[in-house]
């Protein structure tokens, strides 16, 4: 069994209600301290020992300021062994909270018996409120997103141990890219609003952290091999240094290598990752430099629209052409080669938290970062399309090479001071990015190939004269956008009552400027070629936790959220550029149970709108992948959560979420000069109903669990005249964990493991998401009496039935 550390550090006048030596009489209850201790206070590695008390104030912060109180003073420290999936709620799907806000954490126990190849959204797909669209089963394709109570994913923040990860320009995310599953020790989903320390602008639909294991004192690591469907193969092996001499320092470097052909179509999807970590922790203050490094080729999955679907189902047009045809250049635009997607990222990240003072009452909080990306999202097209019939290319059809690349640098800074039950706080938060996005396009040959589906240089691009009597690359767009963030916040968090009562109240002022130019030729004609804003806005909230018992505590809370506009929308011509910043005001009051057996929880929430702003795509100069912004106007988006789960009896867990959504849009949508009526009508992507339910068996070795999620009807244009059907899909998990084996001298394979994935049991054919709203699916007449053409949505194609063994131990 693996070694469990974990601080308790209650002050002499904050003693829990519990006896400690009837706690410690028996290793259930002395689980259930275990169990509701901050997150980062007990991490647990199937390979590893088990890290020191760590401060949790580097992700998710503010989320778990409700026990932070408590461990202010003297840390006394309490080790237990106990095996981690025979304690877990919910077979880790439950992590009792604390805090003033509704959030979900799902923990190793339950990552480690998902696919490897899971992202942090599908591993996020069960808990209430989360809806995952993606187009593969194993979470390699960048088209993917997430949706939280009816909110798209570029209104989530993703925090990776104190660092933002989206994208600079349209808020949005690849988790993919974010790390590999082994690493993580926790994923977690806090549904109505960030934290106010959280360094994101545009989260009024909540926040995605993620934290990484720690580094094991020991030295060894962890070996994987994965086999399955589709040709996939995948290795991974994380080393540790464990204890560098007597310095204190440890830290882990790992890498995984997938390969994968599309599930359904040609293509195929070829993934490298490193992550890394190095922690060094002295007292009660820690530094640690962290890392992730991706680097993929992935496969294009077409979006469908609901008629090609019932048509066609994942034939047809709905995946991509096999071989070039040289005779018919629209079929020709579409062989997959053409369509291939090269990405690479890297962020790296420092969050620090250092005592001022021995008992920690002053501390500082500290977390440089800075990262760089590169993408090109490239589309097949014909020189026609592309406004160059007139240029001699090897072939008719061209490849549109969306390049994006970014660059992002920032900190955050945060100084605590903990005076008798007060937790006072002030920070600030610096974000720098600069973002360049070119329409370039490449020649294709006879045969369909192209020099370079990086697109990094001159070489085999369609050429213009550039007026000097020489050539330059042809673009089709071409801007360049520098922000800055400035974010002031403070705040107090108040611990009364022997921590019965917590009060949070704090206030944000986030200050956002951008700048950026348009380098068309023809950005005279409609298209601006300076752009510019400057946003000030407060944010101010407020949250209260009240304990009944102590294993029962009802919480409420007020928050305000704000979003920019994406980049693209202040390049686009007409009122686009008159869209104004969204405001959201969200409420929760919500009960916790944390039971001896039983926990869980019910929440129910309300958000209010203003401007409204959903991602779309506009098509320009015969370039179908530009994103734009529809200024919806008001919404209101109510509902309930409701999560249960239960501690492990006779080995089984259960575990059960549900969410009701009421989302409507609360004034008419403009479109082309007119208005289409849709007051009243429900919002986009907000199923009233959804839920998941799972069932985990796990003794220490023989483990298995089924899972199922249910996600309602949606509609998919704002005259709710297209509606995605409801879809089920299940998964299974089974496995064995062995004892260790002793190989030879000090050689040990540790809890060598066997594991099967089957991911869409049923081999369900269906839609998961909404990948490209539209206004209206139908033509319709607008309030001013014009007609407005049919604009239908597209979707997201949900992956098929998959298998993934996999062979693993620590060593």
């Amino acid at each position: 069994m693996s070694a469990l550390s974990f601080s308790t550090g209650f002050p002499p006048k904050l003693r829990p209600w519990k006896p400690a030596g009837k706690l410690l009489g028996s290793l259930g209850l002395a689980t259930e301290l275990l169990m509701t201790a901050p997150a980062g206070h007990a991490t647990a590695s199937p390979t590893a020992p088990a890290t020191p008390a760590a401060s949790t104030r580097n992700t998710g912060r503010s989320a778990q300021r409700g026990v932070h109180d408590v461990t202010a003073h003297g840390v006394e420290r309490i080790n237990l062994r106990a095996k981690p999936e025979l304690t877990a709620v919910a077979g880790g799907l439950i992590t009792p909270q604390q805090g003033t806000q509704e959030r979900s954490v799902v923990s190793r126990t339950y990552i480690d018996i998902q696919s490897p190849t899971a992202n942090a959204f599908q591993l996020l797909d069960l808990v209430p409120g989360a809806n995952v669209a993606t187009s593969d089963p194993f979470g390699l394709s960048p088209q993917t997103n997430i949706s939280i109570r009816g909110l798209n994913g570029d209104a989530l923040g993703y925090v990776l141990e104190g660092m933002p990860m989206s994208d600079v320009a349209s808020y949005g995310a690849t988790p993919s890219q974010f790390a590999d599953s082994e690493n993580y020790s926790q994923v977690a989903l806090q549904q109505g609003s960030p934290d106010l320390d959280s360094p994101v602008i545009d989260a009024a639909g909540g926040l995605n952290t993620m934290k990484y294991l720690d580094p094991s004192f020991k030295a060894g690591g962890m070996v994987a091999m994965s086999y399955g469907s589709y040709a996939t193969r995948r290795g991974f092996i994380r080393l540790e240094t464990g204890e560098i001499g007597n310095s204190g320092l440890r830290g882990f470097v790992s890498y995984s290598n997938t390969r994968a052909d599309a599930w359904h179509g040609p293509g195929n999807n070829e993934r490298q990752h490193i992550d890394f970590k190095f922690l060094k922790e002295w007292g009660q203050s820690r530094v640690a430099l962290l890392g992730s490094w991706n680097r993929t080729t992935t496969a294009y999955y077409p979006k469908t629209t609901l008629t090609a679907w019932k048509l066609y189902n994942i034939h047809g047009p709905n995946h991509l052409a096999r071989h070039f045809d040289t005779s018919d250049p629209q079929q020709g635009a579409r062989y997959w080669r053409l369509w291939r997607d090269p990405e690479e990222t890297l962020y790296l990240g420092a969050p620090m938290h250092f005592a001022l003072t021995s008992n920690d009452r002053l501390s500082l909080d500290i977390t440089p970062y800075a990262q760089g990306a590169y993408g090109n999202w490239p589309s097949g097209t014909t020189a026609e399309d592309a406004g160059l019939a007139g240029n001699p290319t090897a072939t008719p059809v061209l490849r549109g090479d969306y390049l994006q690349r970014s660059y992002r640098a920032g900190f955050t800074s945060e100084l605590h001071a903990r005076w008798k039950w007060n937790d006072f706080f002030l920070g600030y938060w610096y974000d720098y990015s600069d973002d360049h996005e070119t329409q370039p396009y490449s020649r294709v040959s006879a045969t369909g190939a192209t020099p370079d589906i990086w697109a990094t240089g001159r070489h085999g691009k369609v050429l213009q004269p550039d007026g000097r009597g020489g050539t330059e690359k042809y673009l089709a767009w071409d801007i360049h956008s520098i922000a800055q963030v400035n974010a002031l916040y403070a705040g107090d968090h108040i611990s009364l009552f022997n921590n019965r009562l917590l009060i949070d109240a704090g206030f944000k002022e986030i200050m956002l400027s951008r700048n950026g130019t348009n380098n068309l030729p023809d950005a005279a004609s409609g298209y601006p070629y300076h752009v510019g804003s400057n946003t000030s806005e407060p944010l101010p909230r407020f949250g209260l936790r009240w304990k009944i018992t102590p294993k029962d505590q009802i919480f409420l809370n007020a928050t305000t959220n704000f979003r920019a506009p994406a980049v693209t929308a202040y390049y686009a011509p007409g009122d686009s550029r008159g869209l104004k910043n969204e405001y959201s005001i969200t409420e929760e009051l919500g009960y916790r149970r944390t039971g001896d057996w039983l926990v869980g929880s019910i929440t129910f929430f309300n958000y209010n709108f203003t401007n409204r702003l959903i991602e779309t795509l506009i098509t320009r100069d015969g370039v179908q992948n530009i994103s734009s912004t529809i200024n919806a106007g008001g919404q209101t988006t109510r509902g309930v959560d409701i999560e249960l789960g239960t501690r492990p009896w006779h080995h089984l867990s259960p575990y059960l979420s549900f969410e009701y959504l009421h989302a409507t849009m609360d004034g008419n949508l403009p479109v082309n000069g007119d208005w289409l009526p849709t007051r009243g009508k429900t919002a986009i992507r907000s199923p009233h109903f959804s839920g998941a339910a799972g069932l985990r068996y796990d003794d220490g070795h023989f483990f298995s669990m089924v899972t199922a999620r249910y996600t309602g009807s949606q509609y998919a244009t704002f005259m709710n005249d297209e509606k995605m059907p409801a879809y089920m899909t299940a998964d299974l998990s089974l496995g064995y964990r062995f004892s260790n084996v002793a190989l030879f001298r000090d050689a040990t394979l540790k809890r060598p493991e066997l594991r099967l994935n089957f991911l869409n049991l049923s081999n369900q054919r269906y839609l998961s998401g909404v990948g490209t709203p539209g206004t209206n699916a139908h033509a319709t007449r607008g309030l001013h009496g014009t007609t407005i053409a049919a604009n239908p949505a597209k979707f997201y194609i949900g992956g098929g039935f998959a298998v993934l063994f996999t062979a693993s131990t620590g060593f």
